[in-house]
Order: C-alpha cells, then sequence, then structure tokens
C-alpha cells in the first residue's frame, strides 16, 4: 500500500480541483497512483469543477445569520438564478452564514473552517456541490457586524426562504433601550437602506476619495458655467451637501415615512423605545453588484454551431 502523502494530495486537488478529502479518498483507492486517481473522481463526478472555475458567476444569494448582538452576511455565487432555488445550494448559504458568525470578516478563514456533518471544509463543500450541480459557485464576500449593548437587526428583500435572497442589509444600533423596540426599528432602517442604499454612514466616515472625485467633477461643471470664481466655490460647496444628503445615511430622507432625516428619525426611535440608540453600523450586500457579466449574442451562437 503506497503512502498517501500530503504532497500527492495537492497534486491531485491542483488537477481536479476535488476536495481534499476526496482526493485523499481517491488515492487511497487507487494505492497512490495519481492518474489512476483522477479517473476514479472524474467517474465519481467529482473532477469537474475545476473546468467549471472560469465561468462568470453572477447569480447566487445573499444570506444573514444573527446571533444575540452579532450578526454575519454574506454572497455566495452561482451562474444561473436556477442554482439560487435549489435547496441545497440554500441550505449551504445559510450553513455558511451561521459559520461566519464565528470566523469574522475574512472570506479565506470562512472558506478553510469545518463544514458541519462532513469531512469537509467550507470551501471543499462547494467545490463538491460545483462537481454535483454542474455549475461554478464562489463565496464572494462576508461581513459581520455586533454591538456590545443593543441589537443586530436585518432585511431580506424578496427572501427565497428565511435569512436568504437577493438583497440583505444588517444594521447595529447600540443602545440599553428596550430590545424588541430598538429591534422593530432597526428593521425599518435595514429596509430604509435596502431601498436608499446610502455610502456611508455619516459624513466623517464617507471615503475622502470619493469626496474629492465628487467635488473634481462637480468643479469641472461648475467652472464650464463661466460663472465667477466666487460663485463656482459656492455652486461646488451647493452640490456637495446635496451629495451628503444622498449619499449619508444619518442624511438621507428616511423612506418609511418619506419626511423625516434617518438622524431624526434614530432620536425618535430612542425615545420611543426608552433610551438613546447610536447608529454604529451597517452592511448592505446587493447580489452580483460589481461583477461583470458576460454579453450573450444567441444569434451568434447559433451561427458559429451551424459552421457559419
Amino acid at each position: 500500500m503506497a503512502q498517501i502523502t500530503a504532497a500527492l494530495v495537492k497534486e491531485l486537488r491542483e488537477k481536479t480541483g476535488a476536495g481534499m478529502m476526496d482526493c485523499k479518498k481517491a488515492l487511497g483507492e487507487n494505492d497512490g497512483d495519481v492518474e489512476a486517481s483522477i479517473d476514479w473522481l472524474r467517474t465519481k463526478g467529482l473532477a469537474t469543477a475545476a473546468k467549471k472555475a472560469g465561468r462568470v458567476a453572477s447569480e447566487g444569494l445573499v444570506g444573514i445569520a444573527i446571533d444575540g448582538t452579532k450578526g454575519a452576511i454574506v454572497e455566495i455565487n452561482a451562474e444561473t438564478d436556477f442554482v439560487a432555488r435549489n435547496e441545497t445550494f440554500q441550505d449551504f448559504v445559510t450553513t455558511a452564514s451561521n459559520i461566519a458568525l464565528t470566523t469574522g470578516n475574512d472570506v479565506d478563514a470562512l472558506k478553510a473552517a469545518p463544514f458541519p456533518g462532513e469531512e469537509r471544509n467550507v470551501q471543499e463543500q462547494l467545490t463538491h456541490m460545483i462537481a454535483t450541480i454542474g455549475e461554478n459557485m464562489s463565496i464572494r464576500r462576508v461581513q459581520t457586524l455586533s454591538v456590545d449593548k443593543g441589537v443586530v437587526s436585518s432585511y431580506i428583500h424578496t427572501a427565497l426562504a428565511p435569512g436568504i435572497g437577493k438583497i440583505g442589509v444588517l444594521v447595529a444600533l447600540e443602545t440599553e433601550a428596550d430590545a424588541a423596540k430598538a429591534d422593530a426599528f432597526g428593521k425599518q432602517l435595514a429596509m430604509h437602506v435596502a431601498a436608499a442604499k446610502p455610502q456611508s454612514v455619516s459624513r466623517d466616515d464617507m471615503d475622502q476619495e470619493v469626496v474629492d472625485r465628487e467635488r473634481a467633477i462637480f468643479a469641472e461643471q461648475a467652472r464650464d458655467s463661466g460663472k465667477p470664481a466666487e460663485i463656482v466655490e459656492k455652486m461646488v460647496e451647493g452640490r456637495i451637501r446635496k451629495f451628503y444628503e444622498e449619499a449619508c445615511l444619518v442624511d438621507q430622507t428616511f423612506v418609511i415615512d418619506g419626511d423625516s432625516k434617518v438622524s431624526t428619525a434614530i432620536e425618535a426611535a430612542g425615545r420611543e423605545a426608552g433610551g438613546s440608540i447610536t447608529l454604529k453600523g451597517f452592511s448592505l450586500f446587493v447580489l452580483g453588484d460589481g461583477i461583470e457579466k458576460e454579453e450573450e449574442d444567441f444569434a451568434a451562437e447559433v451561427a458559429a454551431v451551424a459552421g457559419n
């Protein structure tokens, strides 16, 4: 019986894209013969994942898990919306979301975490699913939020099942007020974030590069007006204020009542709940946001198949 070394397992994984435990079993079944193990994995349908790795995965699901005063949100992608409706994939997203509560904001740490009920880690389980379902999939991003005292509230837009959907939001509220009332407001605030898509909590934590870029654009537009320099400066400052009102969560108009600022709504919610509420942060994941999707030309594809 040949010794199954870590180097052999690594070689087989690189050649097949199969999970570590599957590679180890394949080598054991084939006396350490790598080529025979490749055939064994192919026969079992476990060597197909690597072939699919180059395909664009922009569909999938966003998953959320909350445990006490901590919440986690993950985005896991697949190639088609059909897979998002697959119960096995949905269960995987739900499980990964719960695991993320302990692994934090590190995608690699989530991938390396043991997957419950399997002799695989999270990434290896995903690779196994790729081979089984037949589509490329990837764990794209993860974020956690927590407070010492208060609530982490959530909202899933068009949920396919509890805690999973296409748009997910976490909101962290620090407070000693009534938890149920704070959470009810937190859910409203999370709905607002899903609708208004703010870039930051406030002006203080807005990315300065973003502000500088907006200011440069506004300045160029104002100069083109031909007005005097002092008027141009006032125009730029006015547009920057408008930008903050649109991009900063606390400066936005609260979509729930369509009238008050979010900052005012937070103060009112604190009075209603019996204690001040501080917005510590939010996370907004929109499925596929920023992923370049392949443009498909169906007519050209048909022509190619026909040999034209």
